[in-house]
Parts: C-alpha cells; structure tokens; sequence
C-alpha cells in the first residue's frame, strides 16, 4: 500500500512540475485531477465555471457550452476529445487563440488516452505557445516587408530603366541632329575652302578648323547609326567591305574603283572615326561598333 501511495505522490510532483495545464478526465468528460499549472490559469482567468480547481466539472460540457469568441474553437476541442474517448483517433492536436485584456495568447492542445487498463482516461493539455505564435507573426510581417521592399525596388528599377532608356534615346536623337547640322550646314563649306586657292596661313587655319571638327564629331561616330550620316554612299560600301575582312585590291575589283581610291576612302574612314592612332586596326574598330 505504501508503494502505491509514493506512486501517486511522484505522479503528482510530476504533473505539478510541468508548464502546461494539464487535466486527467474520465470517459464521460469529468475531470478527475489537474496540475499546479492548470488551477493558477484558472485562478488568474477567474473561471468560477470551475469550482475547486475545475476537479468534478464536466469539461465537455463546459467546452459545448462555450459562446463568443472562443465558442468555435472550444467545440471543436470537445468533438476531438469525444474523438479520443470512443477510440477513432490516438490523439487530438490543436492550436487556437485565448486573447485577453492583458494581450494576445496562444496555446496548443493535446487529447491522449492512458494505458491504464482499469479505466478509459484522458490527459488533456495546454502549452502556452504565446511566444512561438508572436515570433511566427513577426517573421510573416518582416517578409511581407521585404516582398514590398523588393516590389517597391523593382518597380523603381522599371522607372529608372524607364528613364535611362529616354535620356539614351534624347541622347541619340541630339546627336544624329548634330551631324546631321554640321553635313549640311557646314562640311561643303569647308570642302569649298579646301579646294580654293588660299594663302598658305589660311589653308593651315582651315586644316586646323577641320582636324578640330572631326574630333569633336568623331565621338558621336562610335554609334553605327550616326556613322551613316557623315558618310558617303561609297564610304559606306568601302566599311562594309572591310568589316567583312576584304583586303584593298579585292574592294577595288568589287566596286569597280581604282585600288589607290579605296586607300583614299580608309584614310578618311579612320579620320571621321576619330582613328588617330595607326595601331588600332579599322576592321576591328567596325566590328565594335555593329
């Protein structure tokens, strides 16, 4: 008999020294015992439903009769003990909301049956996830922050891709404007100035007016699309031909033209390119640019 008694002491001492609410019911739902835990909840919580630390109430019958809030919720923690009882499942879990005055709680419900073969028992518990549920919030608000942070920075990214594309456009647009301008405007000028007949100080000055004009358009000349505009119909050809890998003799015998004519038109393809170093080869220079 002693043995038995130390037996239920230690069970006792067990259940006390565990953080959940824990209740021992019967087959009809009374609960039979409860720990340490479970009389302080129901203590704090001013439960007078259950008299004498919830020991001879009927917790399923507490559970169906539940209202407001937590009404759903406690009937379906009645449907899955009841579930436990009759033997259709080993165990019942659930997760479910206590909010009070005091701020958001969160527990978490196990339903299990004893393997005492004298009598059906059911050990009912109630972990305090609190703390779990809070840190599960805060890790779905920061990634609902990060998914808008990155909406927001590719959508920014668009605009600014947006932009660039316009200022790049504008760009182009201003230049072709520019060498279209100084075509037409002011290159059969100067090509009338270089074949007069001028003193030596004023051909010099028209030499250097012209070096001078190429390096200011040869930078606008690195688009193939503007390359077109300042070059001639058989300055173009000549190009293609040498981005093609033809040597002089085989563009001459193609176009027709002397072999000293396609050298004339290379010198000045490397002068409108702004090619003033001899080392940078023409061909490699066009194929840059295509």
């Amino acid at each position: 008999m002693p043995k038995r008694k130390d037996h239920d002491t230690l069970a006792t001492t067990v259940l006390n020294s565990l953080s959940a609410h824990i209740a021992i019911l019967d087959a009809d739902g009374i609960i039979l015992e409860t720990n340490k835990a479970w009389q302080r909840f129901a203590s704090e919580n001013n439960d007078e439903a259950a008299a004498d630390h919830s020991v001879g109430v009927n917790y399923l019958a507490i559970c169906d009769a539940s209202e407001g809030p937590g009404g759903r919720d406690a009937r379906h923690v009645a449907k899955g003990i009841r579930q436990v009882i009759n033997g259709e499942v080993e165990e019942f879990l659930y997760d479910y909301p206590c909010h009070s005055p005091s701020g958001k709680h969160w527990y978490y419900m196990r339903a299990i049956r004893t393997a005492d073969e004298d009598a059906l028992r059911v050990v009912v518990s109630h972990e305090d996830i609190t703390a779990l549920k809070l840190t599960e919030e805060a890790l779905r608000n920061s990634r609902k922050t990060l998914r808008d942070q990155a909406r927001s920075l590719e959508e920014s990214n668009i605009a600014l891709k947006v932009l660039l594309d316009h200022r790049d456009k504008d760009r182009q647009d201003m230049e072709r404007k520019v060498l279209a301008n100084v075509k037409g405007l002011v290159l059969p000028y100067l090509e009338k100035l270089k074949g007069a007949r001028l003193k030596p100080r004023e051909r010099t000055l028209v030499e250097i007016v012209d070096t001078h004009l190429q390096d200011i358009i040869s930078p606008f000349l690195q688009n193939a699309a503007n390359a077109d505009i300042l070059l001639t119909p058989q300055e173009m050809q000549v190009a293609a031909l040498i981005k093609d890998g033809q040597s002089s003799k085989e563009i001459a015998e193609v176009l027709n033209i002397a072999e000293a004519t396609v050298n004339f038109h290379r010198k000045n393809l490397r002068i409108k390119f702004g090619l003033q170093n001899r080392r940078v080869n023409l061909r490699s220079f066009l194929l840059s640019m295509s």
